[in-house]
């Protein structure tokens, strides 16, 4: 799929991918927590720096915040190689992009390559890279996770879906676009990360979010 690209193309897919792995490396979720005096996320519940245990500290505002900030960096760095992009080489170069910047939140250089499970900087890194995909996923995760009031079983939900509907829209062939691919690596990346909530959801001891107070 690289192949054929010219060499400057290789540099700029180069110099797009490392953008995006360092954006996604930035811990919004431990550098909020922090400034706000809540303490070191790391040593707060999960230790995820992620917007799920950032709510573990009670300050949903934060939660938020995290939330959103670790979206917008996902669609940042897609949109910002979508800028730098020529047409020619957009599709496949976004897509590595993508990639990129849920690898840097997962992996983050700033944290000793201790991060985060990826879902909200991949559900906004897709919602760039393929606006349809992405807020099918986003109508999953939050569907699921309303019905079952398991967090994670609506990411799981969003991740396992992603794929099949961006095989649909771009065509059963990786050779057609470079989106399937990036959407599959990103989708199986989120899995991998939430393999211990797959395990204690088939156990049962998942814990769900409580219902609102009436």
């Amino acid at each position: 799929m690289m192949s054929d690209l010219p060499s400057y193309a290789l540099w700029l897919l180069a110099a797009m991918a490392f953008m995006g792995y360092v954006l996604g490396s930035v811990p919004f979720g431990l550098i909020l927590t922090n400034v706000a005096g809540v303490g070191d996320l790391r040593k707060i519940g999960s230790g995820n720096i992620g917007a799920t245990n950032v709510l573990r500290t009670g300050r949903k505002d934060l939660a938020a915040a995290t939330l959103g900030l670790d979206a917008a960096k996902g669609a940042l760095a897609v949109m910002i190689a979508w800028i730098m992009t020529p047409p020619d080489f957009s599709d496949r170069i976004l897509a590595v992009t993508a990639l990129a910047v849920v690898v840097g939140h997962c992996y983050p250089i700033f944290l000793g390559f201790k991060g985060g499970k990826g879902v909200a900087t991949g559900l906004g890194a897709l919602l760039a890279l393929s606006p349809i995909t992405g807020l099918i996923g986003c109508a999953a995760w939050l569907g699921v996770a309303k019905l079952t009031r398991i967090s994670s079983a609506g990411a799981l939900a969003a991740f396992i879906i992603m794929p099949f509907v961006t095989l649909a829209l771009y065509g059963f062939s990786f050779q057609a676009s470079g989106k399937p691919m990036a959407v599959l690596l990103i989708s199986l990346l989120v899995l991998m990360r939430h393999s211990a909530n797959i395990g204690r959801i088939l156990n049962g001891t998942e814990p769900r979010v409580p219902p609102k107070q009436k």
